[in-house]
């Protein structure tokens, strides 16, 4: 079984996921990105290749991290440990002092249990599946196992959040002052950061899910558990909330009232801003199969063309590196504005969210309406051979859904990338209809890949 899953290495601390684990992989990374021309130009004026080390605040994270700056001095490479702070923020500052590379230990939005380790190269952009092929590989080979002064250091990165916060605070076209957000931190990375940036921003701040205990990360609150966050919202009388997940790579909404605004909801506000500011380059949005009928509408409404990818933040990454855009993200709240950061940040994207409520003098309400959400059914058939997904009568099925739903709707069917289960997706303008077509889908997937 691959070691990389779509997300860097996630699995079970202590479980799977393993200090020796984290020792090797430091290793073979170290083996594999600590040996490029900028590493060399390093060694060459007598210094050595650098890494940042991040990581969130679950229990098992600190013993991970350690594992990981032991692995990466032991191979000769020099540790800034950035200690808890949000993944974007480890990415940007890789780019930001011009590292060789860096590694985060999270698992996002995973519970407290599990735990992960991203890998990001030079510039901070996450690793090509052929270069974490080559680090699986190099697993099982030599190591690099320098003495004397070739051994790396590992240090305190004391300025790290300093540097993050001034580089959102720089990235803002308008102040946030008169709003009033209530932030849920996740018990998060975010919890340290987050309410402080938006202050200085000029927000009058709130904040809930900001006291991590080392294993409450992602317990009933952020982006995956809006409830809290709209009550607190409703209770406060604030004009907004916004949550994060446990890395803070995510940022989900709500409005005034309660109601949840999602990423394809964001994206579609900040298109249209970035459009009119001329910032959006192309005229172009990425987004995944899984964003709403209704985005593809707005934008179109709105003269922006939509790219779409696979399902994955790393597949937007992708194309909007390829073709220079600006936006892209999931529905899900992984927003990507690449002139400020190589990969979805949770803060950047709400921070430009309230901006173009302050400088509009709009409340968030009256900028989502730009967009009408399609009601959207998604079923997954489990215990079904998901490599027949392409089975005739299957597409029989999908070809008669097509047709009555005719420009009203859309169906996607999918197969998972690590279970034997197949997602059925479909949206229409009648929730009735959508949930209708969907359960029969759903059955005849079920009776025609049935293992």
């Amino acid at each position: 079984m691959a070691l990389f899953g779509t997300d860097g290495v996630r699995g079970l601390a202590n479980g799977p996921l393993t200090a020796d684990l984290a020792l090797s992989l430091a290793q073979a990374t170290a083996v594999v990105l600590g040996q490029g021309r900028s590493a060399e130009a390093r060694r060459a004026a007598g210094k050595r290749p650098t890494a940042v080390v991040a990581r969130d605040p679950r229990i098992s994270g600190e013993f991970l991290a350690a594992a990981v700056a032991a692995g990466l001095a032991s191979s000769g490479v020099d540790v800034l440990d950035a200690g808890v702070l949000p993944t974007p923020a480890a990415a940007f500052l890789i780019g930001d002092i011009d590292a060789d590379f860096g590694v985060m230990v999270s698992a996002s939005h995973n519970p407290a249990p599990d735990n992960g380790i991203k890998i990001f190269a030079r510039g901070g952009v996450k690793l090509p599946d052929a270069v974490e092929q080559r680090i699986e590989f190099a697993l099982a080979g030599p190591k690099l196992q320098p003495t004397g002064a070739a051994v790396g250091r590992i240090r305190r990165f004391a300025d790290a959040e300093d540097r993050y916060v001034v580089h959102l605070l720089q990235s803002l076209p308008h102040r946030l002052d008169g709003l009033h957000v209530v932030l849920d931190c996740a018990h998060g990375a975010a919890a340290g950061v987050s309410p402080e940036t938006f202050r200085d921003a000029g927000a009058r701040v709130t904040v809930i899910g900001a006291d991590p205990d080392g294993l409450n990360i992602n317990d009933g609150v952020g982006s995956t558990h809006l409830d809290h966050l709209a009550a607190e919202v409703l209770r406060v009388g604030a004009d907004l909330g916004i949550a994060h997940d446990g890395d803070a790579d995510r940022c989900l909404a709500v409005d005034a009232a309660g109601r949840v605004i999602d990423g394809d909801q964001i994206m579609a506000i900040l298109a249209v801003s970035m459009r009119d500011r001329g910032v959006l380059r192309d005229d172009t949005l990425v987004a995944t199969v899984m964003s709403n009928l209704g985005l593809h509408r707005a934008m179109a409404a709105n003269g922006i063309r939509v790219l779409q990818t696979a399902v994955g933040d790393r597949y937007v990454l992708e194309e909007m590196n390829s073709g220079g855009y600006a936006l892209g993200g999931e529905q899900s709240g992984h927003v990507i504005m690449s002139d400020f950061a190589t990969t979805g940040d949770g803060l950047l994207t709400g921070l430009h969210l309230m901006s173009e409520m302050a400088r509009q003098g709009r409340s968030l309400a009256e900028l989502a309406s730009v967009m009408t959400v399609f009601p959207q059914v998604l079923i997954n058939v489990k215990d079904v051979d998901r490599t027949r997904v392409a089975d005739s009568g299957v597409a029989e099925a999908v070809a008669a859904a097509e047709a009555e739903l005719g420009s009203s709707g859309r169906v996607l069917l999918r197969a998972s990338g690590t279970e034997q289960l197949v997602r059925v997706m479909v949206e229409a303008e009648d929730a009735d209809q959508a949930q209708q077509i969907a359960e029969r889908l759903a059955g005849v997937v079920r009776e025609r890949l049935a293992l």
